[in-house]
């Protein structure tokens, strides 16, 4: 028996969406305050996954600018028709507009075309094509009724015009007695019916895949009398994969049927500085409902599919390419060129600009997700800060916690961001020259190392509680990112930070 991992795809990937274009499955997943956004994944055995692109990578598609941490983009949903992929998300909090809007390509790689803006209220819109030539989206709304009560709604989608059409429907408001945060919804034909697939509970701990079913689209429908068809909300805190939910499916050419899902990985208690994960599990059908078993295995039988793995990332980026890999994703809209690949050829060049990790803003930082709860990150620094300037390694939960380790024109600096008060955790020498930085990280714990030269290493400050990088403490949706860094500290005129390579590895 072939068998697989879960996740699918490890660190910060929530809300996953997928279809089936033949015999390849694409699949994109929440990006939120981040850019590039909506990141665009391609399988041809659904275990297997390599990045293609990003929906969302130029900075005249949609603005991101001043977004507040896990505002921006959520739940997006991916769908195909008639040789079009349509990409339906919500814009939270934006600065300029918020709201839903739909973005369309003809290849999934990219190009996409520029945000068209949907009316509707909520998140989590959601596209259907029917066999009968209509297309429908629903989304979530909050109804006022208690506090999170929400309901789905339903309009007619005209692919041509990429509007919204015609009389609305309220067709689910939640499963059980009390539900909270029905949200998340899919629709789908299967056997002559219509299937409603929510998520419910919230996306923390009781977190939780509904499904309902209708004769027609329009409603009205009943909810499975086995209903929650999956949840890890009964099995504690202590379980190693909690708040599975927000679920799409996709069969495959031979009739199989699969969900993708997110889920978390606790690295202590309940706190997942990896933030939502995306995973993946078997669906049968049963008296016309889906059945899953009603848990996620983190080792489950593979699809019976030919595996197809992609050419593994190398761990190591020299910065030797003409640009940036799609691993790399920074904050916000960028509004000038601040990094170079090329003005020192085999190195990343960041501009010590006057933004912060700790403003709503663009700040020059390169991120990639923490994927591990034992990991190590290293990098080479050439720097020479003048005034308030600061460059190194960065581990970023969101605006109000992060942990820094950089170069000052004090000497080097671990300096930990909690509740939005900024504390120094250790103070060393000055450097000259280059030098490497790195953390490692243990489950909870993250400890900072320095070096002069390769493969002498010096373990820096007191270890860091990584409890602090978790949206359980920190809030928000989104899990640890861990990057290069430059900032004049509100100054301008800085001058620059060059790095000659960084190494990302599991332990």
């Amino acid at each position: 028996m072939i068998a697989f991992d879960n996740p699918i795809l490890p660190g910060c990937h929530p809300d996953p969406t997928v279809c089936r274009v033949g015999d390849d499955f694409y699949l994109v997943t929440s990006t939120f305050e981040w850019f590039p956004g909506l990141p665009v994944f391609h399988s041809r055995d659904l275990v297997h996954w390599r990045q293609i692109g990003h929906a969302l990578d130029r900075a005249g598609q949609l603005p991101l600018d001043g977004v507040p941490a896990s505002g921006g983009l959520y739940a997006p949903t991916l769908r195909h028709h008639d040789g079009t992929f349509y990409l339906v998300c919500t814009l939270v909090d934006g600065t300029d507009w918020s709201g839903h809007f739909v973005m369309t390509a003809s290849d999934p790689a990219g190009p996409w075309s520029d945000a068209h803006r949907l009316d509707g209220e909520g998140i989590d819109p959601s596209l259907f094509f029917d066999d009968d030539g209509r297309a429908w989206c629903t989304g979530t709304r909050p109804t006022g009724r208690y506090e999170g009560h929400t309901e789905i709604w339903l309009r007619e989608f005209d692919p041509s015009a990429l509007a919204l059409t015609g009389e609305e429907h309220v067709i689910w408001d939640g499963a059980v007695k009390g539900a909270i945060w029905s949200e998340g919804s899919h629709l789908y034909k299967i056997g002559g019916r219509y299937v409603l697939l929510t998520a419910e509970g919230g996306t923390a701990r009781d977190h939780a895949v509904m499904v309902a079913r209708a004769d027609d689209v329009t409603g009205p429908y009943e909810g499975n009398p086995r209903n929650p068809v999956l949840t890890h909300r009964d099995l504690g805190a202590g379980h190693p994969i909690v708040g599975a939910g927000h679920a799409d499916l996709v069969d495959t050419p031979d009739g199989e049927w699969w969900m993708v899902l997110l889920a978390m990985r606790p690295h202590h208690r309940d706190r997942c500085a990896l933030g939502r994960e995306t995973f993946l599990t078997r669906v049968t059908w049963e008296d016309g409902w889906p059945v899953t078993g009603g848990r996620i295995e983190p080792r489950h039988a593979a699809p019976m599919l030919a595996p197809q793995p992609w050419p593994a990332a190398p761990a190591c980026d020299h910065f030797d390419e003409p640009e940036l890999g799609p691993a790399w994703n920074m904050l916000r809209t960028p509004r000038e060129r601040w990094w170079s690949l090329t003005e020192r050829p085999g190195h990343l060049r960041l501009r010590a600009r006057p933004e912060t990790l700790a403003d709503a803003a663009n700040p020059s930082f390169l991120g990639r997700r923490q994927q591990h709860h034992a990991f190590a990150a290293f990098t080479s620094l050439d720097f020479a800060p003048a005034g308030e300037e600061r460059a190194g390694l960065a581990l970023v939960q969101n605006s109000d916690f992060h942990v820094l380790l950089v170069s000052t024109s004090q000497g080097l600096r671990l300096v930990g961001r909690e509740r939005g008060n900024e504390t120094v955790l250790a103070a060393g020498p000055r450097v000259s020259g280059p030098v490497r930085l790195g953390f490692e990280a243990h489950g909870r714990w993250y400890q900072a190392y320095y070096g002069a030269a390769p493969g002498e290493w010096t373990p820096f400050g007191p270890l860091v509680d990584g409890d602090d990088l978790s949206s359980q403490v920190a809030g928000g949706f989104t899990g640890a990112y861990i990057g290069l860094y430059a900032t004049s500290n509100g100054r301008t005129g800085g001058g620059h930070a060059d790095f000659a390579w960084f190494e990302y590895r599991p332990l």
